[in-house]
Order: C-alpha cells, then sequence, then structure tokens
C-alpha cells in the first residue's frame, strides 16, 4: 500500500512539473534551434529535466561510471540492456549528445513525449515492416549529422534481468555507416520498477556504466550477426540479474 502511494505521488509529481518543463524546452528550441541543428541544448535540458526525477526520489540512488570514455566529438551506435522502465531516466545521468529510439507510444505522453517530437527522437511502431523502414533511414540521417543514437536492442524490458536476443537494427547501422559501438550496461533498475509495474520497491542503487567504444576495425570482418552477439557477450559480462549491494 505504502509503495503504491509513493508511486501516485511521484506520477502525480512528475505530471505536474513536466507541464512546467516542457514550456521551458519549448523556449530553449524556439531560441536555440535555428543555429544548433542536432539540437544539443535541448537534448542537453531533456538530461536535466530526467535527472530531476532521479534525485526527486530519496530511495534512488545513481552512479555513473566511464563517462570518461566517451569521446565528446563522436558520433556513436549506442547500445546497452534494458531492465525496466527507468532505465531511460538513468542513461541521461551520462549526458552526452544522442538520439532515442523508442516505441511510438511514448511520443503519445503529454509534455514528455512532446518534449521528444521537440528533440527529433525516433519512433517505431513494434512489429510493423514500414515503421522499422522510416526508423532505419531517420537514424542514418541522425548519425549522419553527427548524432549518436541510443538503442535497447533487446527491443523490450526483461524480466529478469538476463539478457535477450539483440535484434540486428543497430548493428546493421554500425556496419553501413562504419561508425564505432559504444556499449552501456546498466544495472539495479530491474526490482526498482518491475515490468508491467507502477509501483516503485523500497531502496534501490542503479549503476550505469560505459563498458568501451568499440572501433568499426574491431567489427569490420564480422556478420552483423556475429557483431550483435560480441556485443551482448561484453555488455552481459557487466550485467548483475540480482540487486546492487547498498
Amino acid at each position: 500500500m505504502i509503495n503504491r502511494i509513493v508511486a501516485l505521488l511521484f506520477l502525480a509529481f512528475m505530471g505536474i512539473s513536466s507541464a512546467v518543463l516542457f514550456v521551458v524546452a519549448l523556449l530553449i528550441w524556439l531560441f536555440t534551434a535555428p543555429f544548433d541543428r542536432r539540437l544539443v541544448w535541448l537534448h542537453q535540458f531533456t538530461s536535466f529535466w530526467a535527472c530531476i526525477y532521479l534525485w526527486a526520489m530519496p530511495a534512488w540512488s545513481v552512479t555513473a561510471a566511464g563517462r570518461e570514455k566517451i569521446r565528446k566529438e563522436a558520433t556513436y551506435v549506442v547500445v546497452s540492456n534494458h531492465q525496466s522502465g527507468l532505465d531511460i531516466l538513468v542513461a541521461f545521468r551520462l549526458f552526452f549528445h544522442f538520439k532515442w529510439v523508442s516505441k511510438v507510444e511514448m511520443f503519445r505522453v503529454p509534455f514528455i513525449g512532446w518534449n521528444m517530437r521537440l528533440n527529433r527522437y525516433i519512433k517505431i511502431v513494434r512489429g510493423e515492416q514500414e515503421s522499422r523502414r522510416r526508423m532505419m533511414a531517420d537514424c542514418e540521417r541522425a548519425l549522419a549529422q553527427g548524432s549518436s543514437v541510443y538503442f535497447f536492442p533487446e527491443g523490450t524490458r526483461s524480466r529478469t534481468g538476463e539478457l535477450k536476443p539483440f535484434k540486428p537494427g543497430a548493428f546493421i547501422l554500425a556496419h553501413q555507416m562504419r561508425l564505432p559501438i559504444l556499449a552501456i550496461a546498466i544495472n539495479g533498475t530491474k526490482d526498482a520498477l518491475p515490468k508491467a509495474s507502477l509501483n516503485f520497491h523500497g531502496h534501490h542503487r542503479f549503476r550505469i556504466e560505459v563498458i568501451e567504444e568499440i572501433p568499426y576495425a574491431a567489427f569490420a570482418d564480422l556478420s552483423v550477426e556475429e557483431t550483435a552477439e560480441m556485443v551482448r557477450g561484453r555488455i552481459a559480462a557487466h550485467v548483475d540479474s540480482g540487486p546492487l549491494a547498498a
């Protein structure tokens, strides 16, 4: 019962604050979009917006490791595991520029989804081949402009924390555009907000870790499937299916 009350209060705070923060985001977009074609300033504000919710919940603490491994001017195909809806907030904690690939339903959420549209994040309709084609084209366009693109290649959240097979889209792009892959591992979010639940559960420590940059030369001679399995193995070695120690 207490968990549900906390969840409802937190969701109410998100709803009220997102209305205000969207107005700020809209002003940033209006003043910076004419000269900031990649919308870097807007994305940085969006990262701050996401972190407000992490800071506002005293039951959560977040550690970001390996940020120094991210080259500021590099363009990456970013891939990470996916344990919970909280992974999106936690990934923003890295404060570097990228475009999300996200299911189309997220873009319909008032204020937060509208901000995703302002940022030109990339939508996909699950199971729709034409949407997948448009998504790949949008990703190519973003990467060509110098924006990294962030994928959850499992396609959906894992209930157990164990990595699911990786879908090929991110790795097709990395091969076609000869770009490095940035591998990221997220731990601790699964039990804080389990899949298909709106209740927050207890105190949790989250950790997001930039594992490494994998240069194109390291997988140029591999197939797309071999590249996906290689990256999956590297991320899996840094993922703990249980809760993080206090």
